[in-house]
């Protein structure tokens, strides 16, 4: 069993003709992921990586039908290309471009969840199914099959979590990175959810960070949901207040947020919670 993706996947990629979008569809068709083709205003007719560009959602739709878009669109330009996606129907929407401004998000956030598509992201560096299929741009040679569920807000963390993982036999059932901004489609608690039932995965792995309170619900969905072993880590411990650390949504506010408070929720729910990355590993023995 996979989530999210499977091999019925047919990806379209928004933004394809960029250099980000260009480079990551070769990545991605190297890796075994089925694209069907991509979409950039103005430049349909155009082929890149072999595969079709078309100018809009919809027409990829009808020629390739497609079902599932990954987004390489710029800031100012991203929330249309979602809105796009889900207005013609497209069940998975994975958006990797970063920087979306937040009112933006805020109305897409709204939007989405009237309707039956699912956006991962944005700031989301994908979904990657070790020797399967990888919809982003985790660099797939560090992933190994096995039975550890990983779900994070970082990105380079992610990948330096996932590798250790894999150096020391630990491989990993679905990898997916739900993104560092503040508003976000897709969160741990429905990730971990999605772990809980997946027949696939026996332990998972949470990389958070400060800002928000994602990892304080998820740390109720930990203690009241969850029967598998979580692992997790918490980066930001030492955060000055009011100061963004990296994404967006790592921003520590009127007290609220910090590593501290996420840490004690998560091992008052059960989580056995690593000091630094590097201990991850020891936790899941």
């Amino acid at each position: 069993m996979t989530l999210l993706i499977n091999s019925e996947i047919r990806l379209i990629v928004q933004g394809i003709t960029g250099r980000e979008g260009s480079f990551h569809t070769q990545r991605m068709l190297d890796s075994g992921t089925d694209i069907v083709g991509g979409v950039t205003p103005g430049k349909g007719g155009e082929w890149i990586a072999g595969k079709p560009v078309f100018d809009s959602v919809r027409s990829a739709i009808e020629a390739t039908g497609a079902n599932t878009s990954i987004i390489f669109v710029p800031p100012a330009s991203a929330a249309d290309a979602i809105y796009e996606a889900i207005d013609s129907s497209i069940e998975l929407i994975i958006c990797i471009t970063e920087g979306i401004p937040v009112l933006d998000m805020m109305r897409v956030y709204d939007y989405i969840k009237r309707t039956s598509s699912r956006l991962i992201g944005p700031n989301s560096p994908g979904i990657l199914i070790p020797d399967k299929l990888n919809v982003g741009i985790m660099p797939g040679f560090i992933a190994s099959k096995g039975n550890v569920g990983v779900v994070s807000r970082s990105g380079t963390l992610t990948y330096e979590v996932i590798y250790a993982l894999t150096e020391n036999g630990f491989g990993q059932s679905t990898c997916i990175g739900i993104g560092g901004d503040p508003i976000l489609g897709t969160g741990f608690v429905e990730v971990l959810e999605m772990f809980e039932n997946d027949p696939a995965t026996e332990k998972v792995v949470l990389i958070g960070e400060i800002g928000g309170r994602a990892e304080i619900d998820a740390a109720y969905y930990i203690k009241t949901q969850m029967t598998k072993p979580v692992a997790a880590f918490i980066a930001g411990k030492s955060a000055p207040e009011g100061t963004r650390m990296g994404h967006a949504g790592a921003i520590i506010e009127r007290g609220h947020g910090t590593a501290q408070e996420k840490i004690d929720a998560l091992i008052d729910a059960g989580a056995r919670v690593a000091s630094n990355p590097d201990k991850i590993v020891e936790l899941l023995y």
